[in-house]
């Protein structure tokens, strides 16, 4: 079902098109099927999860300019989760944005917010309620200028009762989370572009528990900003930041300036990058074998 500007909602069917949340689409003069994706400013991609299909692409919103990525202070701060959300949204080409749920429910948010900082350089890490309403309309103003944002976080972490307060009505359905481990039920079961009364628009997503990465862009410079910049000081361009002489990424660690994980954090990503672009080109050399072209998403 697509949504125009100001008008009802027309449900065409998108056979044989890439279609994401957010696509502006042109369909026929019989409003029956989309002809044709238009160019996308943005979009969050991430590996597709079904096993036998992991080097396909799986677009969960498009035209976004701000993804929120959604963490709860009632839950330990997740620093590897973040720094594959963050890998993905500035792949994405929208800007991310840290928003720490629930302050509610917990009494001292500066611990959490710090430690979610530590590994967010250059992006802003917000705190909000959806109950009480704390931070609500700064989340409001990055809709400004009728921009699209978009909510990505696991189940759980209070993105639909997060949509009710920045919408101002109780449009999603919420659920409580478990006791033992925090974790909530699946309440968004598929990607929903929401209207707000004051301008911009809002994309929520499902609950997503597996952040796979796939490789678009400069998302992992972006997201390890500071590691990058430490690597321009190394004595050798080809350095490992193993035990190389002259290594400033090993010296800051030794002056306690980076955590030793998150350069591993790094590491692990920039493999698992190389190894599913390994993965499209066997698949593409294998569809070539069999003379089939697979059509490009619209970027």
């Amino acid at each position: 079902m697509l949504v125009a500007l100001d008008q009802p909602p027309v449900r065409v069917r998108n056979i044989g098109a890439d279609v994401a949340v957010g696509d502006f689409v042109v369909f026929g003069d019989d409003e029956e099927r989309v002809e044709h994706v238009l160019h996308r400013h943005s979009a969050f991609v991430r590996r597709a999860s079904f096993e036998g299909n992991r080097a396909e692409a799986h677009t969960i919103a498009a035209n976004i300019d701000v993804v929120m990525l959604i963490h709860s202070l009632t839950s330990p701060p997740n620093q590897r989760r973040l720094e594959r959300e963050l890998v993905l949204a500035w792949d994405s080409g929208a800007r991310p944005v840290v928003v720490l749920t629930k302050t509610d429910l917990v009494p001292d948010v500066d611990a959490t917010v710090a430690a979610l900082h530590d590994v967010a350089p250059g992006v802003d890490v917000l705190t909000a309620s959806g109950i009480s309403g704390d931070g609500v309309e700064a989340l409001r103003s990055y809709a400004a200028g009728n921009a699209t944002i978009a909510l990505l976080g696991a189940s759980g972490v209070g993105k639909s009762t997060l949509v009710n307060a920045l919408v101002g009505h109780g449009r999603m359905v919420t659920a409580e989370v478990r006791e033992g481990d925090q974790r909530g039920r699946h309440t968004t079961t598929a990607c929903e572009l929401i209207r707000l009364v004051e301008g911009g628009w809002l994309i929520d997503t499902p609950g997503v528990r597996a952040v796979s990465l796939w490789s678009s862009g400069h998302g992992i410079e972006r997201a390890f900003a500071d590691v990058f910049e430490l690597m321009d000081h190394c004595r050798f361009r080809d350095c490992k930041h193993d035990d190389e002489p002259d290594c400033a990424v090993t010296a800051a660690i030794a002056d306690g300036l980076l955590d030793v994980k998150r350069l591993d954090s790094m590491k692990r990503l920039v493999a698992e990058e190389a190894a599913l672009e390994a993965e499209q080109r066997a698949q593409e050399k294998a569809l070539d074998r069999r003379g089939v072209r697979k059509p490009k998403p619209p970027r």
